[in-house]
């Protein structure tokens, strides 16, 4: 399991390793044709540092590639891979975990998220009263002010929904969502007029898998998929565990879970129907 950024720059030294391969040079040789140390190829190679897209230019240039989808794919890695966060998080780095930065970082990049759900409202669409609630119950024992900021960063979060262009969210709620009563019933009629609200977006598309339909693919693995801008080959999958989070990027994992995500919006109920069942559970 590994963390957005450190997926993407070990796969980018994945790359640059295979051209520096396919063109038979050694990495001190490859370093020579740039001007830097050994070790410096080195660790971009196995991924243990980021590096400047400028950098990556260099060393394709030094390969001689010219292939501008191959040159733009691996400078769209790079400029990932350094795990560049948005700024307003700064101010919580000693409080958020590696794996939520970075989920941060990949959500603030992304051009669109496809997400199912079956336990909790999806961050991006909480009120700070039930973003609390989940933060007490899921994170126990912490301090006041600590959950105090993590409300915050979820809150913050958010405006990616309001951004230039906006990130375009897709959600499937499975109906136990809905149903489970996370801070008390006026805490979850304030959610879920909430939901109502932010579907009339044209940016978030909202649907409910009802209980009669039993089982469906993903009921026990809620997952979240990463699009990005002008690239498919950096999209990624991310499936949260309790202690961690597992992002993955090969592309019969990106189908498997694409595949997946069209099933589940085929099954559930149109946005229409969801929101009409939505409301009345609110008047509930």
């Amino acid at each position: 399991m590994g963390h957005g950024p450190a997926v993407r720059r070990r796969k980018l030294g994945e790359e640059l390793r295979r051209l520096r391969d396919d063109r038979g040079l050694t990495s001190g040789e490859a370093a020579a044709l740039v001007g830097w140390h050994q070790s410096k190829v080195s660790r971009i190679e196995t991924g243990r540092s980021g590096v400047k897209p400028a950098d990556v230019a260099r060393l394709l240039d030094a390969y001689g590639e010219r292939d501008p989808r191959m040159r733009a794919l691996l400078g769209a890695l790079a400029d990932s891979a350094g795990g560049a966060e948005a700024g307003w998080t700064h101010a919580y780095r000693g409080l958020l975990a590696p794996q939520y930065r970075d989920f941060i970082s990949l959500e603030s990049q992304a051009r669109s998220a496809r997400t199912l759900e079956t336990s909790v409202v999806p961050g991006l669409l909480q009120t700070p009263a039930y973003a609390r609630a989940v933060t007490r119950a899921a994170l126990g024992g912490l301090a006041p002010k600590e959950v105090d900021s993590l409300v915050e960063v979820r809150i913050a979060r958010q405006l990616v929904l309001r951004a230039d262009p906006p990130l375009m969210l897709s959600a499937v709620l499975d109906e136990a969502v809905l149903r489970r009563r996370m801070g008390g019933p006026a805490t979850m009629r304030e959610q879920l007029r909430h939901l109502v609200e932010l579907a009339a977006l044209p940016q978030v598309r909202l649907q409910v898998i009802p209980f009669h339909y039993g089982g469906y693919v993903g009921l026990t693995g809620p997952f979240t998929m990463f699009s990005f801008p002008a690239n498919s080959d950096l999209d990624v999958v991310v499936v949260d565990h309790l202690t961690s989070s597992l992002y993955l990027e090969r592309r019969e994992d990106l189908e498997a879970y694409g595949a997946a995500f069209r099933t589940v919006q085929a099954l559930a109920l149109s946005m229409e129907d969801s929101l009409d069942l939505i409301a009345l559970m609110a008047r509930e």
